[in-house]
């Protein structure tokens, strides 16, 4: 015993003075003039160290709400406009009703086919014989305040009914605590308790020795406390900041671009010409205002004019159209991270060299478990003398395999305007199945040499939103950017 009231907490130590052996909980908060949290977490307190009981009644009444009160004086509101309509027809505008109300009036009684509708409302025979007797809401609401485990079938259909309008009625809900003491419990109100143990060692205590002599409170280190989640990273955020690591690690250096970007990078670089369909509304955002942007120096716009229209000096046939530069000055939010590629080529890169950018990027799509319209892509390129297509599809599984964490990866053939051999990377997905993950291939000469890079290319864009996903363990795309705290609080590892 003197273990528990050595360890007893101040608040404990405070109602314990009150404590009967059976008492309301209601009675213990008037008489110790505490807080109500204060007493139940004494209480609680307590009740793990088996000093007493805390038992719980709910009580559940259905009482009016703010207009049952006055639908209960007046009438509801479907009685008042057929007793308006038996005396003559009208129109809505006529009615004398609130507003509100003549759209639940005129609702209630079509169902009921007590009313019919044309220019004027008028009253049927079904509804002058509802208006001979009581409604069932009526009833119902001069009953009130009830239970609702004491409804009959009847009163509950009427209820269901008058729960979906508002503020007809409402649920009050009655907790009633009972605090009973338990043998130990009675054994403790006779114990004499010192109200005067100290809590903390504080600096004074040590540096004037006063702590000597002093009584202080036991501590029970094996009691439940509420857990402490301490600041971290966004599970997505370490995620991509992970990435990141490991791409400079392996040599690559980061690259970044403009969240609006003019179509000429996003698009005229990379030899996509002017009227692909992608570059229309319906794939691609642009903005109202500004409406264009800059075009950069004439030597690289020219070049990439030309090769648009005749293959330039690269040997190919071009689109054959004549390139429009205020087509290419239209501005953006860039549709894919590769027009931040296409801008640090344009910018100047050395060889060999190795680039990358993770990328916010927008495109028009319908939002499900694997599609976002706002989502993140990690694009880059690699050139050397010695890298081929199979290089290129070596490092995008050790992307997926590595990175991810997915345990099965696909290769289709594919089409981008701007690669060749182009091919698409897909991993299977434990829920999901197949997914998509990006499209990668060796960009075509029409943008190097135009660039005046001699050596091959091999670029990617990739979903990490989606290798996120199977590193995560989530199904949804959408969860990366949940608010939910669990998810957001359980570790992780990435």
């Amino acid at each position: 015993m003197q273990d528990i009231i050595q360890g007893l907490h101040p608040l404990e130590r405070k109602i314990i003075p009150f404590l009967k052996n059976t008492m309301l909980f209601q009675e213990l908060l008037e008489q110790t003039k505490m807080q109500e949290a204060e007493v139940m977490r004494a209480l609680q307190w307590m009740e793990n160290k088996e000093l007493l009981k805390i038992k719980t009644e709910t009580k559940e009444t259905i009482t009016f709400g703010d207009l049952g009160k006055k639908y209960s004086r007046e009438g509801l509101p479907e009685r008042r406009l057929l007793e308006q309509l038996k005396k003559k027809t009208l129109t809505i505008q006529e009615i004398k009703l609130e507003d509100a109300e003549k759209n639940i009036a005129i609702g209630e009684l079509k169902k009921k086919a007590a009313i019919s509708l044309g220019k004027e409302i008028e009253i049927t025979e079904q509804g002058k014989k509802l208006l001979e007797k009581e409604f069932p809401e009526e009833k119902f609401l001069k009953s009130l305040p009830k239970e609702p485990k004491s409804l009959s079938e009847e009163e509950k259909r009427t209820f269901e009914s008058l729960k979906k309008r508002k503020d007809i009625i409402q649920i009050n809900i009655e907790k009633t605590r009972t605090i009973t003491l338990t043998e130990l419990g009675k054994k403790l109100l006779k114990e004499k308790i010192d109200v005067n143990l100290l809590e903390t060692l504080s600096h004074d205590l040590l540096k004037t020795g006063k702590w000597q002599g002093k009584k202080f409170r036991k501590y029970d280190v094996k009691i439940n406390v509420p857990k402490i989640y301490g600041g971290r990273r966004q599970p997505y955020m370490e995620f991509l900041n992970k990435i990141k690591v490991q791409l400079v690690q392996l040599g690559f250096k980061e690259m970044s671009g403009p969240l609006i970007e003019t179509e000429f990078y996003n698009f005229d670089v990379l030899f996509q010409p002017q009227d692909h369909p992608a570059r229309t509304w319906t794939d691609t955002y642009h903005l109202k205002y500004p409406t264009q942007g800059k075009l950069p120096n004439d030597l690289v716009v020219n070049r990439v004019k030309n090769v648009h229209q005749d293959g330039g000096r690269t040997g190919s046939t071009g689109w054959g159209y004549k390139w429009d530069p205020k087509i290419a000055m239209q501005l953006m939010p860039r549709a894919h991270a590769t027009a931040v590629s296409a801008r640090q080529m344009v910018k100047g890169i050395e060889n060999p060299c190795k680039y990358f950018t993770i990328s916010r990027v927008y495109r028009p799509d319908v939002l499900d478990a694997t599609h976002l319209i706002e989502f993140n892509q990690l694009d880059g390129f690699v050139t050397d003398k010695s890298i081929s297509f199979r290089t290129l599809l070596g490092m995008l599984k050790l992307f997926a395999i590595e990175i991810a964490g997915a345990e099965e990866v696909k290769f289709f053939a594919d089409y981008y305007p701007f690669t060749e051999p182009s091919v698409q990377i897909s991993a299977k997905h434990p829920q999901l199945g197949w997914v998509e993950l990006g499209g990668a291939g060796i960009f075509r000469p029409e943008i190097t040499e135009t660039l005046n890079i001699e050596t091959p290319v091999m670029a990617w864009g990739l979903g990490i939103d989606r290798l996120a996903m199977f590193k995560l363990g989530i199904k949804d795309i959408r969860y990366l950017f949940s608010q939910d705290l669990k998810w957001l609080r359980e570790p992780r590892i990435v």
